[in-house]
């Protein structure tokens, strides 16, 4: 009797070890390569979020690898597919799409989110954020970590200086005659960073000043128009007419300490930043939109998910399950809240998470209320080669090398080399 018991238990074991197994062997693992372009443990957050959906998903692994910055991220997703090891998804920039498009390598979320509530669910986010993720008709990508261009700067500069705490410069005349009071041998009126992401910050710029970079269809650049020359000009005057702002190239990656040192009352970056700020200024501060030239803008910057075509179908399947779990409006405000990028959609908005949010840091409102003037980030076939000729255009005219004119012209021309197989 006992040798049944025991025969018995030990096939109940055999059985509920078949059966462990075959769970594990139905579960769907997802491989994501994402980058972190700005400061704070963004990594740790992405770690709970993921979690949180395997708790929720127990069927689907996510295996989220940190990669660096944007560019890093784009080369190692890439070099995987290459070496035909397993990568699902990942998140790029947004401007990568024409790229990716062309490359071949990613499929449309429209291909895949084919039923009602999924239509639903890629209409239900910002406007100006989809900008930067259709063509030809379709959605080739979701917005995730989103921003804009906003102004962070320190009120009590502004008080010692005799200003308005309350009166960030609402204009380009005001920049120029607040920078100047702001200006000591201990601090620079502001900074606005050239490397990194130059060409981002331009666009806002060239926005303020009644232009846009490049065409909708990814196929023209705008370099030479007037407008676009003269807000580069006035970019330059920054340092070298009006002495408010570091002369040559001002660091991406080191500017956010700058402004937390006090080495500037005033910089411009992305929004996803403001968390870090928030958390680590020892002087008050305040955030507002960008000052306005001709008029207000700020191009949208950031990052969106991606779905490579080398996914099996159920893959697929998974991948869209879990972006939908990332980009939901209490997942979106979560990370809105933990990062200061921008939640996606104005359902993020209407969360407790946000509400309360908002109403206790009205700062965190800011960038969303900006979108209504913002422009798409500069996007075209062959982005990373235009990029980098407007970003050494930028600089050499930044470092006093080249005038305005001539740079931008020189970019133009390089840039109708590029784009003319397109055309």
């Amino acid at each position: 009797m006992f040798k049944k018991i025991r025969l018995l238990t030990l096939g109940c074991a055999a059985s509920l070890c078949l059966a462990s197994t075959a769970v594990y062997a139905q579960k769907i693992k997802l491989t994501m390569y994402y980058p972190v372009a700005v400061g704070g443990p963004l990594t740790k957050i992405v770690d709970n979020l993921v979690n949180e959906f395997e708790e929720k998903n127990p069927n689907i692994e996510v295996n989220a690898i940190y990669s660096g910055n944007y560019n890093n991220a784009r080369i190692k997703a890439l070099s995987a597919l290459r070496a035909h090891k397993p990568v699902q998804l990942a998140v790029m920039l947004s401007v990568d799409l024409y790229n990716l498009i062309e490359q071949n390598v990613i499929v449309p979320f429209s291909d895949i989110a084919k039923s009602k509530e999924d239509k639903k669910w890629m209409n239900s986010f910002y406007p100006a954020f989809m900008e930067n993720s259709k063509a030809f008709g379709k959605v080739w990508s979701i917005p995730f970590q989103r921003s804009t261009i906003i102004m962070y700067y320190n009120k009590d500069a502004f008080k010692k200086a005799g200003l308005n705490p309350n009166h960030p410069p609402q204009n380009w005349k005001e920049l120029v005659s607040m920078g100047k009071k702001l200006t000591n041998d201990k601090q620079w009126g502001i900074m606005i960073p050239s490397s990194g992401y130059p060409y981002w910050m331009f666009g806002a710029l060239a926005k303020q000043n009644g232009e846009v970079l490049m065409s909708k269809d990814g196929k023209h650049t705008y370099f030479d128009r007037k407008g676009v020359i003269g807000a580069l000009n006035f970019w330059k005057d920054l340092s070298q007419k009006y002495g408010i702002m570091p002369k040559g190239v001002i660091n991406w990656g080191t500017l956010r300490k700058n402004f937390l040192d006090g080495k500037t009352a005033i910089m411009w970056h992305s929004t996803g930043n403001l968390t870090s700020v928030k958390n680590n200024a020892k002087f008050n501060f305040g955030v507002a939109m960008l000052p306005a030239g001709k008029m207000r803008g700020t191009p949208t910057g950031g990052g969106n998910f991606y779905i490579f075509k080398s996914a099996t179908p159920k893959e697929r399947m998974a991948a869209l399950k879990f972006v939908k779990f990332m980009t939901s409006p209490q997942t979106a405000a979560k990370w809105s809240k933990a990062t200061g990028y921008i939640g996606t959609s104005p359902a993020a908005y209407k969360t407790k998470i946000l509400e309360d949010y908002v109403k206790s840091f009205p700062a965190a409102k800011v960038a969303r209320d900006q979108l209504k003037y913002a422009t798409a980030e500069l996007s075209t076939y062959q982005s990373s080669r235009i990029r980098k000729v407007l970003d050494d255009a930028l600089q050499s005219v930044l470092t006093g090398e080249k005038s305005a004119k001539e740079a931008l012209s020189d970019a133009q021309k390089e840039s109708d080399k590029i784009l003319k197989p397109y055309r």
